[in-house]
């Protein structure tokens, strides 16, 4: 009932607490956690554990996020309050005036890290979603090599006499070959490991022994020369995991995954009890101006430092980071061990206040670890943050998934822009093409990864199956494992595929050829300045859009013979009369000056029938209508029926002239509707 409020590290550091206090108690001196124990024992099966089962989809598409954060954010926490713990110490007083900025820089340097293992110790029990783990979890593994750079960089700087400018530019250097030679040294490894065991068939039994020899082999190597053993030891398990499942067998994969996950738990537990020990043997210095300054500035350092980058990276994000992301993303930056252990390192020749720097570092790992650490889940649970969805991956999303890479792989591929989906296809080719040959045996390297993932299924389904007791439903096959781990592979028969004859072949061939493969050279990126114009496109144009006026003038005739008038005098209502009578209005005998508009009977309604011919708008030309030509109205004539093959909507006539068109959008405006009068026809016979 405990553990499901309170963390198991904190019940862990309690535990050491005790066990510290009993040891005191007694009259014996406690142990301390060294850092030599730590680094080369403790630290690397919890490392190669998250590095072995590290979700690589999420990891890669959200690398850019996490490097900005484990690099950028680091940096700023360091610099941040390594510079503010200098002014507090100028100004704190007699007992902290001597620690200078190098000093007050390493020390920023060693606990602005968020630390992996009390992250994975407190964010795999509340299930957080899958997004937030691998941001903050990733940014506690990829912040190795900048905290490993500063750490040794400010050390040195701190025996030098003087630092030149060359020395600043020599350590920025550092930063590239800390963090890229460490993953160097894991990925060699990594395939080493994998191709070793290509040749394992006969002797199954030591399959797991060569991935922790060679990832432990990855992080020593990295440790002899300075560079990054974290990021060695990711590289590593990432690089070797596919390659190496391929090759081994049922047997040997679930041996790797249960020894790892209790080896990892088993450190884990040491080093937070050592944690609790350690805290009661060391040597304490406490000064309540520097160690609370120290608390209330990391704080303050994440909380700046995650809403300013998160600000940034929504800008180019799809899937933007919300307030509640950014509030678990600051909240989550908790610090353990390895502050302490680097801590513990430091030399009392040039660093004398390294017991205060301890005490500090040892009351900000508690306050996060314990405040922090108990009260996420509350305001997890509180916030409404979306939760981890424990589903299993079926072949119809398996099936999905691999379409829309491919899908958008082809969009990036047409439009000419060289993305992520890009080089991810193409590392996929190069990886099937000539990697899988050279480190995977037999047939297992030509299979695709369907039918791979489909296997894999199958095999787990029938444990399942084993296991809940259903082994009768199962026929009496021979597992194809147990084949696998007694006797020696037989040559693979070649699968049988439906077979093409040669024309039909080639005339494949041909289509794809000539659709897909000039794809690039027929289409480059879009580009508005390099676009061939057309010459018919403005005829096409200009047609269209005469169609298209065409057709919204007969729509408002339409309207009009089925709504409420106007006014009956008024030009519309005029033409909305003849429209539905044109019988009604005979032409009178002297109506020779008169505008005519011409009407065609057999389609009263059509827009095409209403020719303006010598149409002048009255009040146009300034003077006011006369009494006779308000009693004389309008006169009708027939319009002549026209030619044959001509096309009235693109043959220009008469009534083409910019003038005319302009009367005849004038005309077009129905005005306001107001509701006729009771009693009151719509369309009257006669005046």
């Amino acid at each position: 009932s405990v553990s499901s409020i309170v963390p198991e590290s904190c019940l862990l550091i309690v535990v050491g607490l005790l066990v510290g206090g009993l040891i005191k108690g007694v009259g014996e001196k406690p142990p301390i956690l060294k850092s030599d124990i730590f680094f080369l024992f403790l630290l690397p099966p919890i490392i190669l554990d998250a590095g072995y089962f590290l979700p690589l989809r999420q990891f890669t598409e959200n690398l850019g996020t996490i490097l900005i954060f484990a690099v950028v954010g680091t940096l700023w926490n360091a610099f941040f309050l390594g510079g503010l713990m200098y002014a507090v110490c100028q100004l704190g007083g007699s007992g902290l005036n001597h620690i200078g900025l190098l000093a007050n820089l390493l020390f920023g340097s060693i606990i602005s890290a968020v630390d992996p293992v009390a992250v994975l110790a407190v964010f795999e029990e509340i299930h957080i979603n899958e997004l937030l783990h691998i941001l903050v979890f990733g940014e506690s593994l990829l912040n190795d090599a900048v905290t490993v750079v500063l750490y040794h960089l400010f050390e040195e700087f701190a025996s030098f006499e003087q630092v030149t400018v060359l020395d600043i530019i020599l350590g920025f250097l550092s930063f590239f070959v800390v963090s890229l030679g460490g993953v160097l040294v894991g990925v060699i490894y990594g395939v080493i490991a994998a191709f070793t065991s290509r040749f394992t068939s006969h002797i199954r039994v030591i399959e797991p022994l060569f991935v922790f020899l060679y990832s432990y082999m990855a992080y020593l190597s990295a440790e002899l020369f300075h560079l990054s053993g974290i990021m060695a030891l990711i590289a590593s398990g990432v690089v070797m995991r596919p390659y190496v499942e391929a090759n081994i067998s049922h047997k040997s994969h679930t041996t790797i995954k249960y020894f790892l996950k209790m080896w990892s738990s088993v450190s884990e537990t040491l080093i937070f009890i050592f944690l609790g020990v350690s805290t009661v043997a060391g040597h304490h210095y406490w000064n309540w101006t520097f160690v609370i300054s120290t608390l209330l500035f990391c704080l303050i350092a994440r909380v700046l430092g995650v809403l300013v980058l998160t600000w940034f990276i929504n800008k180019f994000r799809i899937v933007k980071l919300t307030p509640k992301d950014q509030f678990i993303i600051a909240y989550g930056g908790l610090r353990g061990a390895i502050a302490f252990s680097l801590g513990y390192l430091l030399d009392y020749k040039h660093f004398g206040m390294r017991d205060m720097f301890l005490t500090a570092i040892i009351t900000v790992i508690f306050f996060t670890v314990f405040v922090q650490g108990m009260t996420i889940r509350p305001l997890v649970d509180l916030l409404a943050v979306k939760k981890k969805q424990e589903t299993k991956r079926s072949i119809n999303e398996e099936i999905h998934t691999q379409f829309l890479d491919h899908l958008l792989t082809g969009i990036e591929d047409i439009c000419g822009h060289y993305g992520h989906h890009h080089w991810k296809d193409k590392l996929n080719r190069f990886n099937k093409k000539y990697v899988k040959k050279c480190l995977i045996a037999g047939e297992r390297s030509k299979e695709p990864q369907l039918i791979a993932f489909y296997h894999k299924m199958e095999m787990k389904q029938a444990i399942e199956l084993v296991e809940s007791g259903g082994i009768g439903k199962i026929p009496s096959a021979v597992s194809t494992v147990s084949i696998q781990n007694i006797n020696p592979k037989t040559l693979p028969v070649e699968r049988i595929l439906p077979a093409l004859s040669k024309d039909k072949e080639e005339e494949i061939r041909k289509i794809l050829r000539t659709n897909l493969q000039k794809t690039r050279q027929r289409l480059r990126s879009y580009n508005r300045h390099t676009l061939v114009a057309d010459p018919y496109e403005e005829a096409w144009n200009q047609m269209l859009l005469r169609r298209q006026k065409a057709r919204q003038l007969e729509q408002k005739m339409n309207n009009y013979l089925t709504v409420p008038a106007h006014r009956l005098d008024s030009p519309t209502m005029s033409r909305a009369r003849i429209g539905s009578d044109p019988l009604a209005y005979e032409p009178k005998p002297d109506s020779e000056n008169l505008p005519i508009i011409t009407i065609d009977p057999a389609s009263p309604q059509s827009p095409e029938s209403v020719d303006l011919m010598n149409e002048e708008p009255k009040g146009c030309s300034g003077l006011p209508p006369s009494p006779e030509e308000d009693e004389e109205g309008l006169v009708m004539r027939v319009k002549e029926p026209s030619s044959p093959g001509t096309d009235d909507v693109f043959t220009p006539g008469t009534g083409d002239s910019p003038s005319n068109q302009r009367m005849l959008r004038c005309l077009s405006d129905p005005g306001p509707r107001p509701e006729p009068e009771e009693g009151e026809p719509f369309i009257p016979k006669g005046q």
